[in-house]
């Protein structure tokens, strides 16, 4: 459950239910346990007394927040949060002069950047000489690919942890312990199911829910769907997240831009932005989309798809939502082919039956000389080296395995061209394996 406020004590009835549930060790800490459980690399942190700078990567309300205060709480460390979408180097400025001080006193400090995926370059850098210095213990918390959008030198003196979102059974944990501090009367199992499906994952977002359900029907006996539907309003009636509506809508824009109906699938699109469904999830789908429904009938549906995640990345919503819209529009156009997909599950198929075969000694790699003794790499066909950069009759199969033929290119956009060069090199590849047969056939003679 992170959150930007600091935390306040139990007495305090202004605090939202999520900062007032939020965890004050680490036994009170739900989910996450590939983490946090025995022998797991978090537990052995706190257990150790090895505190080590990280990158906490995971989506909203899973605890990031949580488990960086409870990391300094841990080792009674000052806790300095900075937030990268509010603050700049001032902020980092001043951090390091609180580290300083409290370091001359003996005090470790922990500084905690929140979304530091959104620092630039020379802002993450700054934190560089004093993360190897060791004057405090750097803790970032990202719901993006730190891979993608942090510094790789930060990125490497930082281990990466990545959480998880909670599962239906934790949600229904935190449910109890929220009713309990609350006081409130029971859900219904239908309530409790559409509301745990609404959150997603997102703890915050189903403490908030919750806490809002309760405050609107403080004098109902039992909290029911009709209650839950009042409270969260007309986004819960229209989308529900988890429910049958909600795969319903995906499945229509999934088969509208298959079946090449622009309009069709802006329509669904729109609907499902219109229901409240994150446009990070939408960006996804159409990802997917690219892979599976066009592939190589025209790899710029992938580029587009991409670059609109990103674009939405970039500038939210709405703004945002435009880019998406446009590669649900550009998908719709585009040729379609599962050639690819199709291919990919028949080789899963096959060697799933097949079993593993040894790779052959001409396609094996021989970087040592007890490796090329062994004739690793011998006999090997160079492709460049070789008439039209094409080694025709080479085998690329595993030994007493007859070539197989699982990639069929559609007769559409570029795949129309990829098949034309496929079927002409398999036509080379046949008529030199021939001519192979016909002089290995002659030697026996």
């Amino acid at each position: 459950m992170d959150s930007l406020q600091l935390p306040l004590g139990d007495d305090e009835p202004q605090a939202p239910l999520a900062e007032r549930l939020r965890p004050k060790t680490l036994a009170e800490v739900i989910g996450q346990q590939h983490l946090l459980g025995e022998g797991k690399p978090l537990r052995v942190a706190f257990e150790s007394g090895r505190l080590h700078s990280m990158i906490l990567w995971g989506p909203p309300g899973v605890g990031k927040t949580t488990l960086a205060r409870l990391m300094a709480d841990g080792f009674e460390a000052q806790f300095i949060q900075i937030s990268a979408v509010l603050g700049g180097v001032k902020d980092i400025r001043e951090a390091v002069e609180r580290a300083q001080v409290a370091q001359g006193t003996g005090k470790r400090t922990v500084v905690f950047v929140d979304e530091v995926h959104r620092f630039n370059k020379a802002q993450q850098d700054a934190f560089l000489p004093h993360v190897e210095s060791g004057l405090f213990t750097f803790i970032g918390a990202t719901t993006e690919n730190p891979s993608f959008e942090v510094n790789s030198a930060l990125l490497s003196r930082a281990t990466v942890h990545v959480l998880k979102s909670l599962t239906d059974e934790d949600m229904t944990q935190l449910l109890a312990r929220a009713r309990e501090l609350l006081a409130a009367p029971s859900l219904t199992d239908p309530a409790r199911d559409r509301l745990i499906g609404y959150a997603d994952g997102d703890a915050r977002r189903l403490l908030n829910a919750y806490e809002n359900l309760v405050r609107m029907a403080a004098q109902a006996d039992t909290l029911d769907e009709a209650q839950l539907e009042r409270s969260l309003g007309e986004q819960l009636r229209r989308y529900d997240k988890g429910g049958e509506q909600f795969y319903d809508t995906i499945s229509a824009l999934h088969k509208a831009v298959r079946g090449s109906d622009p309009d069709a699938a802006l329509y669904w699109f729109v609907r499902m932005l219109d229901g409240g469904v994150d446009p990070r999830y939408a960006a996804r789908r159409l990802v997917r989309m690219a892979s599976e429904d066009i592939g190589l009938a025209d790899p710029r549906a992938l580029r587009m798809a991409l670059d609109a995640a990103e674009t939405y990345e970039r500038l939210g919503s709405p703004e945002g939502e435009l880019a998406l819209a446009q590669a649900v529009v550009f998908l719709a156009m585009a040729p379609k082919s599962n050639a690819v997909y199709t291919a990919y599950n028949a080789v899963r198929a096959f060697i799933a039956k097949d079993g593993t075969r040894a790779v052959p000694l001409h396609l094996r790699n021989a970087p040592t000389k007890l490796m090329k003794d062994l004739d690793y790499g011998r006999d090997y066909r160079y492709a460049h080296n070789e008439a039209g950069g094409f080694a025709a009759g080479e085998n690329y199969w595993p030994d007493k395995l007859a070539p197989q033929r699982f990639y069929q290119p559609v007769d559409r956009g570029l795949e129309l061209k990829i098949g034309e060069r496929l079927q002409e090199l398999r036509r080379l590849n046949d008529e030199a394996r021939a001519q192979a047969s016909e002089g290995s056939e002659r030697k026996k003679r």
